[in-house]
């Protein structure tokens, strides 16, 4: 279905998902408002603002499924499979957190009907992010995102921790994004666009690749980039942050928020930098490492499950950064792959967490949950699942995406990164299986220890589908596999046949 971005029709049709859930969200934020403090007005919202994330995920379906794409260069929104699968993964990072919300917020007493409300701008900020074809486009889904986080991280207007971690965030985060529209200015003036497919064919026509305002530029925005998805030396805000901040919403920002901003970052290099490999490689290379090694060694130290957990975000953020080294389509295909899993498995991560924990979350420690697959058995399989997910164990989603991640970083010469990966993943062992063991080989400190655990049927049912999708496809990945080469044929010249060397899957 080819679409003329020029014409009204055509550019509702290439916005289709973002404009059904930006005018769902404006309805919401009405209902909100009217019903504002009522008993069960954040329920009804949460409900309805899942049957509108239910809609945009049918719409991006259907764009998908029939083809939509843009006849010549992409200039404002790209319509193509990558953006609908990134898409795709930020609607689902978004119901799951306000699956997860719905109980919460009524557990810890908050009546705040406009938190669903945020998530779904929130979402919309990432859409746009993840498919924005201009730089300005991919700014102002940055802001909206931003601003919409910086609300939920300090949703919680009684607790001081939590004030604290919206202001580090909204501190950094301002700071970040002037470094990022700084680079947009000066690669304007480099090149005289900022539209992402014009910016490429100008670099390699004017040969520019050594300007140094456009090199100046492509690192501001690098910075800009590395503090959103939490790379070292960037990440300083990300376990404060992730730590005062509500554990739905802390799960929001360590998958749906990490997904678009590496979503972005994989469309700038493809799309508009392809020509600078040779510059932004070795930059590349050393972010990954070094986050991978930062994030590892530093998680071994934490006890509180929580700020683990976000060094262990920290850490996927090298494994992704990794997957993006080589600057191919096997590299993009292999973020894809992984960028859904690490969604699954942070969330389920987190959601046990809850169960566990009051107030926060925040003195959950692994030895509260000794004894847990004594009392509850479905819960204590699902955080191990998760754990040897996240670990890279075999047999799990995890496991296949970390190879494919190897693959595609050895097939391209990068043999040493791949190697740091592995062990950091080898170090990762050391925390993950922890939790493991403290659930199935600890005694319960004491008899009621976890008599307080309950989870809703509808958060069982959420968990028991990730568990599936987690041991299926570590099993049987193939279809999703050959969905994501599908996402990164999109980065593919134009007129060029889409056939690309299969990943070969371990047995």
């Amino acid at each position: 279905m080819p679409l003329d971005l020029d014409t009204g029709r055509g550019l509702a049709m290439g916005l289709l998902p973002e404009i059904l859930l930006t005018g769902w969200a404006l309805l919401l934020v009405l209902l909100a408002a009217w019903r504002h403090g009522e008993p069960g007005a954040q329920r009804q919202v949460g409900w309805l603002s899942l049957l509108g994330l239910a809609a945009t995920a049918a719409a991006v379906v259907w764009l998908w499924a029939k083809g939509a794409h843009i006849e010549g260069l992409a200039t404002n929104v790209a319509v193509d499979a990558f953006r609908w699968a990134v898409d795709l993964i930020v609607l689902l990072g978004a119901a799951l957190t306000i699956l997860l919300s719905l109980d919460y917020l009524d557990r810890e007493g908050f009546r705040i009907p406009e938190y669903h409300v945020m998530v779904l701008f929130a979402a919309v900020g990432m859409m746009l992010l993840a498919g924005g074809a201009d730089l300005m486009v991919v700014f102002l889904g940055l802001e909206l995102m931003s601003v919409s986080v910086y609300v939920l991280a300090g949703i919680n207007r009684r607790s001081a921790v939590g004030a604290e971690a919206a202001l580090k965030y909204f501190l950094l985060g301002a700071f970040a994004s002037a470094f990022f529209l700084y680079g947009i200015a000066l690669v304007y003036g480099a090149t005289g666009t900022t539209k992402l497919a014009v910016m490429d064919f100008q670099v390699s026509s004017l040969g520019i690749e050594r300007h140094p305002m456009l090199v100046a530029g492509l690192a501001l925005l690098f910075i800009g980039f590395a503090f959103k998805v939490a790379a070292v030396p960037f990440h300083m805000w990300a376990p404060d942050v992730y730590d005062g901040s509500p554990s739905p919403v802390t799960a929001f920002m360590a998958a749906a928020v990490k997904a678009a901003a590496f979503g972005a970052l994989v469309r700038l290099l493809l799309m508009g930098f392809s020509n600078l490999h040779a510059s932004w490689d070795t930059v590349i290379w050393w972010l990954a490492a070094a986050t991978m090694v930062v994030g590892n060694l530093v998680a071994l130290a934490q006890r509180a499950l929580k700020r683990m957990l976000a060094y262990s975000s920290v850490a996927h953020a090298g494994y992704l950064l990794t997957a993006l080294v080589s600057g191919s389509l096997a590299g993009a295909a292999a973020f894809l792959f992984y960028l859904l899993f690490y969604t699954l498995m942070t969330v389920g991560a987190f959601a046990v967490l809850i169960a566990k924990g009051r107030g926060g979350e925040r003195d959950v420690t692994t030895d509260d949950l000794a004894g847990l697959a004594e009392s509850n058995p479905g819960l204590a399989f699902t955080m191990a699942v998760c754990m040897l997910s996240l670990l890279g164990f075999p047999g799990t989603a995890g496991f296949i995406g970390k190879w494919y991640i190897l693959t595609s970083a050895t097939g391209s010469g990068y043999a040493i990164l791949a190697s740091v990966l592995v062990l950091a993943s080898v170090v990762s062992a050391g925390y993950y299986l922890p939790v493991i063991m403290a659930m199935y080989m600890k005694p319960r400190l004491h008899e009621q220890a976890h008599a307080e655990v309950k989870l809703p049927g509808v958060v069982r049912g959420m968990l028991a589908a990730v568990v599936v999708a987690l041991l299926l496809f570590g099993l049987w990945p193939n279809t999703l596999l050959d969905a994501a080469r599908d996402g990164s044929h999109a980065f593919l010249p134009a007129g060029t046949a889409t056939a690309v060397a299969p990943v070969t899957t371990p047995h």
